[in-house]
């Protein structure tokens, strides 16, 4: 072996060292940011949102084969109708707090919906008609749910603070088409994003869980923002609706990352897989799920099993 020859070597097992010592996989071993489809094309309507995935590492998105319902999707892609929400309900955000049940905002009846994670029983969690329609949901470790609520016809938006007791708070007013929303890892800060004004917001969560310090922490000049979830490390990463493209954000809103997918509209994104590393996103252009690895896992995903919470059945 000659020495330029064992210099590679070296610069290459340091390499995979750092890596590792980081809580990363050596790029050597695995394809980060490589989307592919997870579901068939058109399995899910145009109204395909959500997702979330359990414990179990199943993912649930709404609007599966038509609209109204939420799929079940297994980590190979099989899916299936998991609940069909009652009345004229049309789901969008889906979270899973930390008991395990399952939220979802339904923005016709301007109501999230509680659904229990061993009976699979549909409860009102929270209804409140001043709501424009609530979209994505945040929730804390405490349970505590923030839900983005955009007015479209006039582009403006808020978020509503919903207790685990149910009780449904005004948050945040005077916003822009609020959606895209989630919670710091230390549960200090919260993120919204707005659609048409292109912005990311950045609130301080008061100890009893009402929000200030409002500032921009990022802003783009084109396409649309959506859907946002933040990994374990506080980096948030944004679905461009019409660019068919994710970002990944520092905490103070740096571009770190851009990944392509295989769609021009990707609406909402969570974590899962066996280490938390898989993103899963809905796309809306071929109505399917896709997904692709990440270096490190999501929060919410952390803090589930962190917290032994056991899967919806």
């Amino acid at each position: 072996m000659d020495t330029s020859t064992r210099l590679a070597c070296a610069l290459a097992f340091a390499v995979c060292q750092a890596a590792h010592a980081a809580g990363a996989p050596p790029a050597t071993l695995e394809r980060l940011h490589v989307a592919s489809a997870l579901t068939l094309p058109q399995s899910f309507t145009f109204g395909v949102e959500g997702p979330a995935v359990d414990a179990a590492g199943n993912v649930y998105a709404v609007n599966f084969a038509r609209q109204q319902t939420i799929g079940k999707v297994k980590p190979n892609g099989e899916a299936t109708v998991f609940a069909t929400l009652p009345g004229t309900s049309i789901g969008n955000g889906i979270r899973f707090g930390p008991d395990g049940a399952m939220f979802v905002a339904d923005y016709v009846e301007h109501t999230i919906y509680r659904i229990d994670p061993a009976s699979g029983a549909i409860t009102v969690h929270a209804r409140e008609a001043a709501m424009s329609q609530p979209n994505d949901l945040a929730i804390t470790a405490g349970g505590v749910i923030y839900a983005s609520d955009p007015d479209w016809k006039n582009n403006t938006g808020r978020v509503w603070r919903i207790d685990p007791d149910g009780k449904v708070t005004l948050a945040a007013d005077q916003l822009g088409t609020a959606n895209g929303i989630d919670v710091s890892p230390d549960g200090r800060t919260l993120y919204v994003n707005e659609s048409v004004q292109r912005y990311i917001w950045a609130f301080t969560i008061a100890p009893d869980g009402s929000l200030g310090g409002k500032r921009r922490i990022a802003s783009f000049t084109d396409f649309a923002l959506d859907g946002m979830r933040v990994d374990v490390d506080g980096n948030l990463y944004v679905t461009r609706i019409g660019k068919g493209t994710v970002v990944k954000l520092s905490p103070r809103g740096r571009l770190l990352a851009e990944i392509a997918l295989p769609g021009k509209k990707p609406s909402n994104i969570s974590f899962g897989g066996p280490d938390g590393r898989t993103a899963y996103v809905t796309e809306v252009e071929n109505g399917q799920l896709l997904q692709f690895r990440v270096a490190r896992p999501g929060l919410e995903w952390q803090r589930r099993q962190a917290g032994g919470v056991k899967p919806a059945q």
